[in-house]
């Protein structure tokens, strides 16, 4: 058998793609930034870049959410424990168009995290901002000057789409909706996490129910709060159980 040779192969680049959400009044939020050069210069698109030769994946997300917006995330290993956020990787895209520089394979991966302050834009991003996901996702909508807005740059829509479905599914199996929450949360800030990520209307009562009664998703805290106004409400944190049984399904709209 001859030996190896990489030049024989076509060279492509790999480059890693941030879908970060967070609850920003009452609504499910995404992070986006406005590119500062070619291509689709001054299109929205999700923050995100290269990956270096020396950096595995995660190294690379954290590395592009810190340059891009000077906000970071808590990966598995333990690194950066600001916000609370959750990092996990979300799927590949490879169509061999996707990118007009040339060949590029993007690892997307999922960020979910409390509501978050406002970015500040860096690296190859002129500006960001915190967008509701409809928003984002509207390719046809217009803007207030009544001009056609521009869908997301690359495949940046598919990717936040998936990602979005991401987060919708896996906080009816998973204890993940307590990511979007702090430390020390109630039953009704919770809930709102909910209705905002499904977009959908809770019962209280039902709700409450469920939480409380699934075991290992709640911990009480022996605090209670009035930041919501109205009577004090207990505070909770999140227990130790990863999966939901039962789970918390969505209800069919």
């Amino acid at each position: 058998m001859p030996p190896y040779d990489p030049s024989a192969f076509p060279p492509f680049a790999v480059t890693v793609d941030l879908v970060v959400l967070t609850v920003r009044r009452h609504a499910l939020c995404a992070l986006a930034v406005r590119r500062g050069e070619p291509p689709f210069q001054g299109r929205w698109a999700l923050p995100g870049g290269f990956v270096r030769a020396d950096e595995d994946l995660e190294a690379a997300a954290a590395r592009e959410l810190t340059e891009e917006t000077g906000l970071q995330a808590q990966t598995p290993a333990g690194a950066s424990p600001i916000y609370g956020a959750h990092l996990e990787q979300l799927a590949t895209y490879g169509d061999p168009k996707r990118d007009p520089r040339t060949r590029v394979v993007s690892v997307a991966h999922l960020v979910l995290a409390p509501d978050l302050p406002a970015p500040r834009a860096g690296g190859d991003a002129h500006s960001a901002r915190w967008a509701p996901v409809e928003t984002l996702l509207e390719q046809d909508d217009t803007t207030r000057e009544g001009e056609l807005a521009a869908p997301l740059a690359f495949d940046h829509a598919r990717i936040l789409g998936d990602g979005v479905e991401r987060a919708r599914s896996k906080i009816e199996y998973s204890s993940l909706a307590t990511a979007f929450c702090p430390p020390e949360f109630t039953v009704g800030e919770l809930r709102r996490v909910y209705e905002a990520v499904w977009g959908v209307a809770l019962d209280p009562r039902n709700f409450h129910r469920k939480v409380t009664g699934t075991p290992g998703f709640l911990v009480p805290t022996g605090g209670t709060t009035t930041r919501q106004g109205g009577r004090p409400a207990q505070l909770f944190r999140a227990g130790g159980a990863t999966l939901l049984n039962p789970p918390m399904l969505r209800p069919e709209v």
